[in-house]
Formats: C-alpha cells, sequence, structure tokens
C-alpha cells in the first residue's frame, strides 16, 4: 500500500529529466566523443589523452549531468587542475624527464631550426585577428602551431578559457596528423635533389655528465631573465630533464615519467572533454579554431623548411632543408616522419639524430614562444 502511495506521488518528469532534455547538440557531440574514443583505440591517435577526452565529452554532454556543475568532480578537476594551471606545468616535469637532450648538446646550430619553425604561431595570430578574433582568442589559436599541447592549455587557460576544448583537441588531434600534415608541405616546397643532401652524423660534441646536469639550470635562469612569463613551463620541463640525468635521482625521473605522468595525463584528458559541452563547441567559432589550427601546423612546418633554405644559400655544406620542419615540439613524431622521408628519398640516407636534435630544440622554443605570447599579451 505504501509502495502504490509512492509511485501515485512521483513526478515522473522529474525520473525522466534527462531523456525528455536531451537535444541533438548533445547527441551530437556524445558521436564525437565516441568518435575520439574510436580514434585513440583503434587508430592509436595520441591514445593516452583522446581516449580520456572523448569519455569526458560524453559525461558532459548528458542533460544534468551530476559529473559536471557546482558540485561535480570534473568540475573540480577543472578548477583544481586548469584553472590553475598544475595539470600543463605538472605535465611539463613529465616531458622534461622523458627529453634527452644530447642531439641537442652536441649540435647547438640545431636550435635555429626550433626557432624557425615557430613562424607558424604568429602568422596565425595574424590571421585569426584578422578574422574577427579578439587578440587574446587569437594568440591562444595561434599557439595550436607550437605543437605543444600543454602549452596551448597553459595560454588557453589565461587567454580564453571559453574555448578551451576546441582549442586542446586541435592541439592535440594535428599532433597526432604530422605524418599527414608534414610531408605534403616539405614535398611542395622542397626538390627532390634538396631532399636527398646528405649529412654525415660524426658524434658532434662531446657532451660530459656535467654539460648535462648544467644545460637545464642555466637554460631556465637565461631564458627566464628574458621571458619571466615562461618560467613555470620552461622551468617544469627543465626541472624533469635535470630528474633524468642527475646521478641519484634515478627514482624520481622514472616517476615522473610514468606514474605521474600517466595519472595527470588521463586527468588532464577527462577534464578538457569535459569542457566540450555541446554550447560551447557546436559553433562557427570552433570550425575557425580548427581550421586555423591546420594553418598554424603549415605555416610552422614552411617556416622551419624555407629557413633552411635560405641558410643553405650561405652554407658550403648544406643542410638538409626536411630538418627544418623537426623545429616544431612533436617529438618525437616530427624527426621520425623527416628520418622516414629522408630514407625513402635514399634509403642511404640517415638523418635521425639531426631531426631528434632539432626536435628536442622545439620543445624549448615552443615554451619561449608561449612565453613571449603571455609577456606581450598579458
Amino acid at each position: 500500500m505504501i509502495v502504490l502511495d509512492m509511485l501515485r506521488n512521483m513526478h515522473y518528469a522529474d525520473l525522466f529529466q534527462g531523456i525528455l532534455s536531451f537535444q541533438w547538440q548533445q547527441a551530437v557531440m556524445i558521436l564525437v566523443g565516441c568518435v575520439l574514443i574510436y580514434l585513440a583505440i583503434a587508430k592509436e591517435y595520441e591514445p593516452l589523452l583522446l581516449a580520456p577526452v572523448g569519455f569526458g565529452c560524453i559525461m558532459a554532454n548528458i542533460p544534468f549531468s551530476a559529473a559536471i556543475g557546482s558540485h561535480g568532480w570534473l568540475t573540480i578537476l577543472e578548477h583544481a587542475g586548469i584553472q590553475t594551471e598544475l595539470f600543463p606545468v605538472l605535465i611539463f616535469v613529465a616531458v622534461g624527464a622523458m627529453c634527452d637532450f644530447t642531439p641537442l648538446l652536441s649540435m647547438p646550430w640545431m636550435m635555429l631550426f626550433g626557432a624557425a619553425a615557430q613562424f607558424g604561431v604568429f602568422a596565425t595570430i595574424a590571421v585569426a585577428a584578422l578574422l574577427g578574433f579578439d587578440i587574446k582568442e587569437a594568440a591562444s589559436i595561434g599557439i595550436i602551431g607550437a605543437a605543444d599541447g600543454p602549452t596551448t592549455i597553459f595560454v588557453a587557460s589565461r587567454f580564453a578559457p571559453h574555448m578551451l576544448g576546441p582549442l586542446t583537441v586541435a592541439a592535440y588531434t594535428y599532433m597526432s596528423l604530422v605524418p599527414l600534415i608534414q610531408p605534403p608541405v616539405i614535398r611542395a616546397l622542397t626538390t627532390k635533389n634538396e631532399r636527398k643532401i646528405r649529412m654525415v652524423y660524426d658524434g658532434g660534441r662531446p657532451v660530459s655528465k656535467l654539460t648535462k646536469i648544467l644545460f637545464p639550470i642555466l637554460v631556465t635562469v637565461v631564458a627566464g631573465l628574458l621571458v619571466p612569463a615562461s618560467v613555470a613551463l620552461l622551468g617544469a620541463l627543465m626541472f624533469g630533464n635535470l630528474l633524468r640525468e642527475a646521478t641519484g635521482l634515478e627514482r624520481l625521473s622514472k616517476t615522473a615519467q610514468t606514474e605521474m605522468a600517466n595519472i595527470v595525463t588521463l586527468l588532464l584528458g577527462i577534464t578538457i572533454g569535459s569542457t566540450m559541452q555541446a554550447a560551447n563547441f557546436l559553433n562557427f567559432q570552433t570550425l575557425g579554431i580548427l581550421l586555423l589550427g591546420i594553418v598554424a601546423f603549415v605555416f610552422d612546418t614552411a617556416g622551419g623548411v624555407l629557413f633552411a633554405k635560405f641558410l643553405n644559400l650561405f652554407l658550403k655544406r648544406k643542410v638538409n632543408p626536411m630538418l627544418g620542419a623537426t623545429g616544431i615540439s612533436a617529438f618525437p613524431m616530427s624527426a621520425r616522419v623527416i628520418a622516414k622521408m629522408a630514407q625513402k628519398e635514399d634509403p642511404g640516407n640517415y638523418l635521425i639524430m639531426h631531426a631528434v636534435g632539432a626536435n628536442v630544440s622545439g620543445q624549448i622554443a615552443s615554451i619561449m614562444a608561449g612565453g613571449l605570447i603571455l609577456a606581450l599579451l598579458g
């Protein structure tokens, strides 16, 4: 009898409020989340990040979802990890612990390619501003060209938090598509003979253990004095690298590379996914971000290649212009792409060490570019 009375008094509209409030826009975003999970699992495109992003997107687009909102755990994570910029900083500690800067230290001139490949960042900022985005939104879009997800998140969380979802998805999606984006641009800007230029790796300058330990400290101090806004990310990257190189810190280095990297990547991904709500994502602004993101990657690749071709006008020993494309921060993906392209053109041409040197320089240059943008516009 009591049960029957309860059933009579129930508000069925409340019971089925999720179904009754479900809109097509939310269905589209749930489908987007499923596509991201598919790309992560089936195609292995940035699987460690895109799978959590996709699932976070699904949870955020269920009407009246308890995962978001003032008491939702995903919103709490957003406040604690994104708005405080903690997650991107911790990611860079892990990245630094994974990076071996020896090829760059043995060939320090490779840093030129890292600097040149940031051209796309500033060119895209100008294009985005001309298309009607305000200057801080334009800066957040342009930094996608750095091919550096944590830097994109760091800049966007300060300048355009309302665009964080599409910016992050664009940055990491295009990073995973570097093997598809870079080769056509490189072929369009180089001749077959240029792509066949051989560069013998003789080991470069010998790099001592002391040099490897002093490098992260000196880079943090010098770059920090030049661009203080870069210290949060660059210092985190260099601290992680110090853990890698210093004797006696192997346990901390291993923890940064494995447990911490995995935990922070998981939390970062699912939190970013929770910002991809239909009201914020399904609009022409998101389409513009996605289009300008690919423009930024193309401009970065082109800027690096054209800079290498410019250097060859003055060098007796020519550099392979494909190396200019490895100056982006997509490490080690871009280095592998260029090394494979070189061997496809000439099976005896081994550019992997040169490519790695330029690619790790892109890690530093992308953070400097982000810091410079924050300093100029912040």
